[in-house]
């Protein structure tokens, strides 16, 4: 009969031994707001980002890693002086925390062991269990033929320009994976259409008429509050119509008395990430459907808002009404966020995020909405199409995965494919794997994002049995 690696016993030691510190180090990382902000200097994306990287890099040199800062846009941290072998990606730049938290974002608060905080699923508690299960690794003194290399991004929510300028000077190790997305492997991601659309029109002052529109504040964030001024209609009709498009929405409309025969709207919606944007509850289609059953004047401006509302209404999260609606095997349905909204009596401007599928092409989708843009005189930005990525389930590294995935959950190791991006996007044979285990939604992008604590050590277990398994030199510990 097969035992269990001598190592799986002095694992499963080692992290009861370091919990404390485990939880600890966590909540020094998401006390940290780093949002990616102005540059300063040897800082590309802002002091908070600069300081959660310095952070991890503290940290890691005190677990007695190698760590270098490659001009604040990266940072890595070696096992040993090894050639690495074996490559992790985190990141530790988070969207915004927007609204609707129950407890403070940046605090770590722990209750029932769930760590609550922007960042502790997305990714900084994926980067603090990469980082024990590399200390784990070197605490136990498990012989190594080959390195470990951890390279923090510090960009990866807006656009990836961070790991861009480190893969033009370094070389990705031979396997890859980045610990940002759910278990077991995810080796499909999805490519992404994300583009604008404006039109801009001559004003016309006739009443009644939207005076302005905005929401969102990021792509790929479903917008989770949106605002609204209207002239020319009575308070109390605005109301009923609010009544009747929170009802059709799940969205909370308030209206107020603004002045000058005005009245000033807000929608309360409930963000979440763009790739699924079914889990939140999207306040700018929530809007756009109060606003496009209101009885304003016709004009060249709110013709175009009715027809963004046709073609990107609330609850269409799959791109059907705009005639994009497609899907395959490998990679599963395309998904359509709206994710920001910006209207005046003079322009119409949008931003969305679609997560497309292999059978996607820039003819089956931007030809389509551009078509259907300038019907009422939209036009859309040409730009913002990404390839999907695939690595095969039969390769040797993700066969490995999943092994090791399997011997500390006991859950069947499978592969799976997902519309949120990664850093392993376009790195030959990389995969996303890992932190959140099967059926749990620990809300990243949304109000009370958190991590459950026992899966996070499962996850270092398992990281750093992988760092065995490739790294490691070859023993049979196989007895009859």
């Amino acid at each position: 009969m097969k035992t269990k690696p001598d190592a799986y016993f002095d694992l499963e030691s080692y992290f009861d031994s370091v919990e404390e510190s485990f939880v600890a180090a966590l909540q020094q990382l998401v006390s940290i707001r780093s949002v990616k902000e102005d540059a300063l200097p040897d800082k590309p994306f802002g002091q908070g980002v600069a300081d959660a990287l310095d952070n991890i890099l503290k940290q890691a040199h005190e677990l007695g890693m190698i760590t270098r800062n490659h001009e604040g846009y990266v940072g890595t941290i070696d096992l040993n002086e090894l050639e690495p072998e074996l490559g992790i990606l985190v990141h530790v730049d988070v969207v915004g925390e927007g609204d609707n938290w129950t407890k403070p974002p940046y605090a770590g608060v722990v209750e029932d062991d769930k760590l609550y905080a922007r960042g502790a699923t997305d990714d900084k508690g994926p980067a603090i269990a990469s980082l024990f299960a590399m200390a784990a690794v070197k605490e136990l003194g498990i012989p190594l033929h080959s390195g470990v290399r951890l390279i923090v991004g510090t960009d990866e929510e807006s656009g990836c320009s961070d790991t861009k300028y480190y893969f033009s000077k370094e070389q990705p190790p031979k396997y890859v994976f980045s610990p940002d997305g759910v278990f077991p492997v995810i080796n499909t991601e999805k490519g992404g259409l994300r583009t604008s659309f404006e039109g801009v029109f001559e004003e016309d002052v006739r009443l009644p008429r939207v005076l302005s529109v905005s929401g969102g504040y990021r792509v790929n964030v479903v917008p989770p509050s949106a605002e609204a001024v209207v002239e020319g209609l009575e308070l109390n009709e605005v109301r009923r119509y609010a009544e009747e498009a929170a009802g059709a929405t799940g969205a909370v409309f308030t209206c107020k008395d603004a002045g000058s025969g005005r009245v000033a709207i807000s929608v309360q919606g409930a963000g979440g990430h763009a790739s699924t944007p079914w889990q939140g509850i999207n306040a700018v289609t929530s809007l756009l459907t109060l606003l496009a059953a209101l009885p304003m004047a016709d004009s060249e401006a709110h013709r175009a808002l009715l027809g963004v509302n046709r073609t990107f209404p609330h609850g269409d999260h799959y791109g059907e009404a705009a005639g994009i609606r497609m899907e395959d095997e490998v990679s599963g349905p395309l998904t359509f966020n709206f994710s920001i909204f910006e209207f005046a009596p003079q322009r119409i401007y949008g931003f969305f995020d679609s997560r497309i599928p292999i059978c996607a092409t820039e003819s089956n989708t931007m030809d389509v909405l551009e078509q259907k843009l300038s019907a009422f005189g939209v036009k859309l930005k040409r730009a913002g199409f990404s390839k999907p990525h695939h690595t095969p389930a039969d390769s040797e590294f993700v066969q490995t995965l999943l092994r090791c995935y399997e011997q500390y959950t006991g859950l069947e190791g499978t592969c799976h494919y997902s519309g949120g991006g990664t850093y392993v996007h376009g790195i030959e044979g990389g995969v996303a794997f890992g932190c959140t285990m099967p059926g749990v939604d620990p809300r990243p992008h949304g109000a009370d994002e958190f991590v459950i604590l026992k899966d996070l050590i499962t996850s270092a277990k398992i990281f750093a049995q992988v760092i065995i398994d490739i790294c490691g030199q070859k023993v049979d510990k196989t007895t009859d």
